[in-house]
């Protein structure tokens, strides 16, 4: 039986065979776009000459180069901003937000295939979007109505139990799976997180770690659609884009990997790659000379809710 990236796969799959290691095309739902990478894909756009996108959706969004210290910035803004009218496209003004957070807020729906040019893309996996992130010249292709061409992934089961104990996070997840997978672990490989663990992480926990799943090299990641997805799809005024989809029970995967959340520890990566994986209380007493919140991994409002609760009341 099907496993829940052959399931979405197969519904969007365009050309080839579901066989593992092979080139296939797939009909590409939304696409998203940044303003470091997004001003060379509409250039290509433009020059494939059509009038609209096909996607269901497209979004340029202004959240990368904020700084103006010159032109080029400014000027790049004003040209996508322009694209993005001329094409159909929602336009994210700068102060909105992160891509994939605000994505995965307005955006998102299940089930949907989604690349974007950025390399965090699979963030909307979170949600159980097949989300991947590719280049300039793939996202300009699927907005002109294109297939997207990867070699089918094997699939790799993160089967969770448990729940997390308070001071460990979502980060610490995905950190331990990077600890046994390394970051050329996941080349050609979905990872697909099931087990009674999941349903104690909210849509922003499960993003957090389909985002860090690109450090693993991998394909992408994803979660199911269940309850907790429905919930947050509610708050966010969008529960008519909600439907139910996980692996069928006896599903096949590449291998599994056990993770008992009862048992996780805070865990950190030590410069410099994100595999360098360590325990919180090995590095008791290390100086830290700098901190920076508000990343693509932790910009939900339950990570700087967390931040502002450490920092209450201290100067």
């Amino acid at each position: 039986m099907a496993n829940l990236t052959e399931k979405i796969i197969s519904r969007h799959i365009t050309d080839g065979e579901m066989k593992a290691g092979t080139e296939i095309g797939l009909k590409i739902d939304q696409t998203l776009t940044q303003d470091s990478t997004g001003t060379m894909a509409y250039l290509e756009l433009e020059a494939m000459g059509i009038d609209r996108v096909k996607t269901k959706l497209s979004v340029a969004y202004i959240d990368h180069n904020m700084l103006q210290a010159g032109p080029e910035n400014f000027d790049d803004h004003l040209f996508i901003q322009s694209a993005a009218k001329n094409y159909g496209i929602w336009f994210s003004k700068p102060g909105n937000g992160i891509c994939h957070q605000v994505h995965l807020e307005r955006f998102g729906v299940p089930g949907d295939t989604l690349i974007g040019s950025d390399s965090h893309t699979p963030t909307a996996g979170g949600l159980c979007m097949l989300a991947i992130g590719a280049g300039g010249v793939d996202v300009a292709a699927a907005m002109a109505g294109r297939s997207y061409y990867i070699h089918m992934p094997e699939v790799i089961e993160v089967r969770l139990t448990g729940k997390l104990r308070p001071g460990v996070s979502a980060k610490d997840i995905i950190l331990y799976v990077l600890q046994q997978e390394t970051v050329k672990g996941g080349v050609n490989k979905v990872y697909e997180y099931t087990g009674a663990g999941v349903k104690n992480l909210s849509v922003p926990e499960r993003a957090t770690i389909t985002n860090m799943g690109a450090e693993l090299g991998a394909t992408t990641s994803i979660f199911p659609s269940d309850e907790i997805t429905r919930e947050f799809l509610k708050s966010m005024g969008r529960e008519d884009a909600y439907q139910p989809l996980s692996a069928d029970a006896d599903a096949a995967y590449l291998k599994t990997i056990e993770v008992n959340l009862d048992e996780l520890v805070p865990l950190v990566a030590c410069p410099h790659s994100p595999d360098k994986v360590v325990k919180v209380s090995e590095l008791a007493g290390e100086m830290i000379q700098q901190v920076a919140i508000g990343s693509c991994t932790n910009s939900s409002y339950l990570d700087l809710a967390k931040c502002a609760m450490l920092l209450k009341g201290k100067k």
